[in-house]
């Protein structure tokens, strides 16, 4: 790598000007142009990354209209032969597609000829036991080797894809699989986790019992696992084909909206919804966001020097983005554990030695692992040399500017005055990124750089009027190739439309709140709706709810997540008790475990409060979005119409609750 790279950013507008005769006097004046041409701006996209394909397409947007646009018709492509593409010169170069280690220190070191070889083998195996395009994998894996080798097996047979991490309960990972109804299961025994070994052939033997559709199972065998589950072949076996085998495979092509994966989004009703993005859009869309994280920011367009961390367990749409970064040739580097070590001993530095082992250039995390960085003290000095990392990313949670700060003094006194943060915020929903980073714009430390080329971002008041300046709603007026396909399950599109577009009609509303200036900059200051968004991981309150009020003492519960304004959040559960019931130390317990051991340690509450009711509309929904914005300021007045109201004298206690809450802090301060 040389000394000081040409931004990506700057060698796509370079190509621009010479084989287009486009210039540009700036950022914004670049982004509106890719907003209001999209057809010209992801030609260029497609042109500029060359784009494999073995037929041309008919057109780049076919149908502009959210949802049901229609990109790139007749084109055929594929994720994975994408990535392939980097084989020969990234060997030539000596550089690895994947390093991983875990907590125990062990690393795993995959070439990109490696990678093939096990890819290929595992899409032939796949193929061996019926798999076909369209038919589903469901993968209970945590962030190793073997679940980027088994994502791209999959997408190079045109099987769809989808994962549930490893701290994830049974009813919770079932709620999942059981609505894609997947032939095949690739899982674990065992992992490890700040410090302690879990067995998991348990949970393994529960999912297959509990998924009738599955016909092939294969066992990611570890050392550490005691219940040997039923399966048909160990991972090891699955891949155990010689190289000269990879020779009879070659990744098959798909029209560009076939289907990649699935991931979900929990809504505050119902089960998760299982979003389906395709192919192409995916592909091409990471290719563009490349130009924004800087990654492959020299030897031409590739850089075959650069490598990739940012930290994720496999259950947040940050591991795809990690996974995305093969797209350019890019060593991505993994870490399977905790980031702060086991939780008696807390270790903030664990994730920073990982880095300086492997050279890290770009390291990611979500705003709560920097919070915490800062909050300990920490010294990067004292974990090694960390100066080979040029980019810090961050993303889960609005990152107070502070916490920037801390970090750009703290890369100072490495030698490093010039760290440069990739601050970005997008979501599972488009497996991507809406606002974003930009290395030669100046920074803007808690805030994104500027809007994604190609997102035709805004805020809009309620009245659906842009707003500069001011907080509104985070909205795109056109379509991106990366936005779902549609939900599983949901031929008329009615859960997708009133997932995003029934608050704005065509008009794509994503749920958070935005604030963006005349020149693109961009805050985010949290949810709008009332999904749970824990440290980068968001979970539905109904899931949450399914899980507590199994409880016999809980008659009814209602959870808040309130943004603290220091990269977290405050997770608030309101219960409303049975006859008789009381919250002693004992329930408390029980719900934690509970949320626990059905959903994950994540969304255990930060409190738990006894109230009379819980406030519900006449058709008995759960006002959370009310009681939300009413902890955060506003006035019940303004937010709710108690005569819409099944119960209102409930709003009675959570104002007086409101107003304890702000006497207590006015006293305090």
């Amino acid at each position: 790598m040389t000394s000081d790279p040409i931004p990506q950013m700057r060698l796509y507008t370079n190509w621009l000007r010479e084989r287009r005769g486009l210039d540009f006097a700036s950022y914004e004046e670049l982004w509106r142009w890719s907003v209001q041409d999209l057809e010209a701006f992801w030609s260029s996209i497609w042109d500029y990354h060359a784009i494999c394909s073995p037929t041309s397409y008919e057109r780049v947007l076919a149908a502009e209209q959210m949802p049901g646009a229609v990109w790139f018709k007749g084109a055929r492509v594929n994720f994975c032969a994408q990535i392939l593409r980097h084989v020969e010169a990234a060997e030539a170069a000596a550089q690895p597609a994947v390093i991983a280690e875990n907590e125990r220190g062990d690393v795993v070191e995959l070439g990109w000829r490696e990678l093939r070889r096990q890819v290929a083998a595992l899409a032939l195996t796949l193929s061996e036991r019926g798999v076909r395009p369209g038919d589903r994998v469901a993968a209970y894996l945590p962030n190793i080797p073997e679940t980027v080798v088994a994502f791209l097996a999959c997408a190079s047979v045109g099987a769809v894809w989808s994962v549930c991490a490893t701290d994830m309960g049974v009813p919770a990972i079932l709620d999942r699989f059981r609505q894609i109804e997947p032939k095949v299961l690739i899982a674990i025994d065992a992992v490890r986790y700040a410090g302690k070994a879990f067995d998991r052939g348990g949970v393994v033997s529960e999912l297959l019992a509990g998924l009738p559709s599955i016909k092939t199972c294969i066992v990611v065998e570890t050392t550490e696992g005691n219940r040997r589950p039923e399966f048909d072949m160990t991972f090891a076996q699955a891949i155990a084909r010689p190289c000269d085998e990879t020779d009879v495979f070659a990744p098959e092509f798909f029209a560009f909206d076939h289907p990649l994966w699935i991931v979900y989004s929990s809504g505050t009703t119902g089960l998760p919804k299982p979003i389906v993005h395709g192919h192409g859009g995916t592909l091409i869309t990471f290719l563009a966001a490349a130009k924004h994280t800087d990654l492959g920011a020299s030897y031409d367009r590739n850089t075959f020097g650069e490598r990739f961390h940012w930290y994720s367990s496999t259950g947040w749409i940050m591991w795809n983005c990690q996974v995305a970064g093969l797209l350019s040739g890019t060593t991505i580097c993994l870490f399977d554990g905790s980031p702060s070590g086991p939780k008696d001993c807390l270790d903030w530095g664990t994730l920073w030695r990982f880095a300086a082992r492997h050279r890290v250039t770009l390291f990611g995390a979500g705003a709560a692992f920097y919070t915490n960085c800062m909050k300990a003290g920490i010294k990067l000095g004292e974990f090694g040399e960390l100066t080979a990392i040029r980019a810090l990313g961050c993303t889960g949670s609005p990152l107070p500017p502070e916490v920037q700060l801390w970090g750009s003094e703290a890369f100072a006194e490495l030698g490093k005055p010039d760290i440069w943060w990739c601050n970005v915020s997008g979501g599972t929903d488009i497996a991507g990124a809406f606002v974003t980073a930009n290395r030669e714009l100046p920074p803007s430390p808690g805030r994104m750089q500027c809007r994604h080329l190609g997102a035709a971002v805004e805020a809009w008041d309620d009245s659906g009027r842009p707003l500069v300046n001011a907080v509104g709603e985070l909205v795109c007026v056109k379509p991106l190739p990366s936005m779902p396909l549609y939900f599983w399950n949901d031929a008329d599109m009615s859960q997708l439309i009133g997932s995003y577009f029934e608050v704005f009609p065509g008009v794509w509303r994503h749920g958070d709140w935005i604030h963006i200036d005349e020149h693109g900059v961009s805050t985010i200051s949290g949810r709008s709706d009332a999904t749970i968004n824990r440290q980068g991981l968001r979970m539905g309150t109904s899931e949450i709810y399914s899980a507590v009020e199994r409880l016999p003492e809980i008659s009814d519960s209602m959870v808040i997540d309130l943004p603290t304004g220091i990269g977290e959040s405050e997770l608030l559960m309101f219960v409303v008790l049975k006859q008789g019931a009381c919250l002693d130390a004992r329930l408390r317990n029980r719900i934690a475990e509970t949320i626990k051991s059905s959903l994950s340690p994540r969304f255990v509450p930060d409190e738990i409060i006894v109230v009379p009711a819980v406030p519900r509309t006449l058709s008995g929904k759960k006002q959370e979005v009310p009681i939300k914005r009413l902890l955060q300021g506003s006035a019940m007045t303004k937010i709710i119409d108690r005569d819409a109201m099944l119960n209102p004298d409930s709003l009675d206690w959570f104002i007086a609750f409101q107003a304890r809450r702000i006497n207590t802090e006015q006293a305090a301060s």
